[in-house]
């Protein structure tokens, strides 16, 4: 059975973890795969990409028996050669993508989660910077993502103490968008994914670059960089569209262009 399930529904890329023995955690196959399903999410097809996991985690992080292998690929491949680039396409992608956690997110399987653009997760699942337990330092971006998200001094403290949050507490200190209940999350997190497939695609990837933009800029850069994506934005079928929706009081038709 492949490491990586994905299917196209509704515009949606719907890639799901697949290695629910071992809490989905990442080896060099599942890695290599998930970039190649991210690349395939490129096409104009897909207006939205959702990422979740099989059984009761989201994803462990990485298989630590690879690591330990002599023969294994060795921390500096999987970093250069797994991770690093899954977390880029991420970021990259010029549409938005969307985490659904159902279970445990740790280590590396919690950065790649905190690096997607609308994070939700099921009641009863949980948040782990499980670097500082086994002597490394967080990686995947996440001394880069984290202290964004909740502050320097949370992050520092999660990520040196490896404590164990509950998704209430990470939505309640800003982590991720929403927490829905475990019996509704598989219809709720869709349901995310499905209004941002059928938005105008191309204004949602600007407002992603300009969001990215603004972590270097300065003020009067980000002022300058907001005029340039918003020109972009004016030029698109979809801006065209929504005014006229609204002038005519009708609901919108985006087609992603």
């Amino acid at each position: 059975m492949s490491s990586i399930l994905f299917e196209i529904k509704d515009s949606i890329g719907l890639i799901t973890l697949n290695r629910p023995d071992k809490l989905n955690s990442f080896n060099r196959e599942m890695s290599l795969l998930l970039q190649q399903k991210l690349d395939e999410c490129k096409n104009k097809e897909i207006r939205c990409v959702y990422i979740t996991g099989a059984g009761k985690g989201f994803s462990a992080g990485q298989d630590l028996a690879e690591v330990a292998d002599p023969n294994g690929p060795g921390l500096n491949v999987i970093l250069s050669e797994h991770y690093n680039p899954i977390v880029s396409q991420i970021r990259k992608l010029e549409k938005p993508v969307v985490a659904a956690i159902n279970g445990v997110a740790a280590g590396a399987g919690a950065n790649i989660a905190l690096c997607c653009d609308v994070v939700v997760a099921a009641q009863s699942a949980s948040f782990l910077q499980a670097f500082s337990k086994i002597g490394l330092i967080p990686d995947s971006g996440g001394t880069h993502t984290l202290p964004r998200l909740i502050g320097w001094q949370k992050a520092s403290a999660l990520m040196m103490l490896g404590d164990k949050i509950t998704a209430a507490e990470a939505e309640r200190i800003g982590m991720l968008y929403k927490v829905f209940p475990d019996e509704t999350f598989a219809e709720e997190s869709m349901k995310i994914a499905t209004i941002l497939a059928q938005m105008p695609t191309k204004g949602l990837a600007y407002t992603k670059k300009i969001l990215s933009l603004s972590i270097n800029n300065t003020f009067e850069d980000q002022l300058q960089d907001e005029d340039i994506f918003q020109q972009r934005a004016a030029q698109t079928y979809d801006y065209k569209e929504g005014v006229n929706a609204f002038l005519e009081k009708r609901q919108p038709r985006f087609k992603g262009e």
